[in-house]
């Protein structure tokens, strides 16, 4: 189970940083998605327990990095150079798997979202 909400959400001026957390445990697989008003939901990056094959969406690549810390059971999101674009509700998701049927990745386990304002 995702054990808490995410945290570190706020609002910040564009090019500055935030730091998202998630607690989690014992997953294989897990992610960050965000969903601004009006859009779909969308993956932002994915990684894997041992902490290989991390996924990017390309909105972010190069200035988000996701991370986890076994020993707190921690997952992060470090988010650099924000853009008002970035403005959304982000949710940390675990357990992944994916659907051939789509080819997208599906997540069982979502936490309860976490506010990211970006101002120009």
């Amino acid at each position: 189970q995702v054990q808490e909400a995410e945290s570190g959400g706020r609002s910040v001026q564009a090019g500055g940083s935030l730091r998202l957390s998630c607690e989690l445990s014992g997953y294989e697989c897990m992610g960050w998605f965000r969903q601004a008003p009006g859009k779909e939901r969308e993956e932002v990056a994915r990684i894997s327990s041992d902490g290989g094959n991390a996924y990017y969406a390309d909105s972010v690549k190069d200035r988000f990095t996701i991370s986890q810390d076994n020993a707190k059971n921690t997952m992060y999101l470090q988010m650099r150079n924000l853009k008002p674009e970035d403005t959304a509700m982000y949710y940390c998701a675990a357990d992944c798997y994916y659907e051939l049927a789509d080819g997208s990745w599906q997540y069982v386990y979502w936490g309860q979202g976490t506010r990211v304002s970006v101002s120009s």
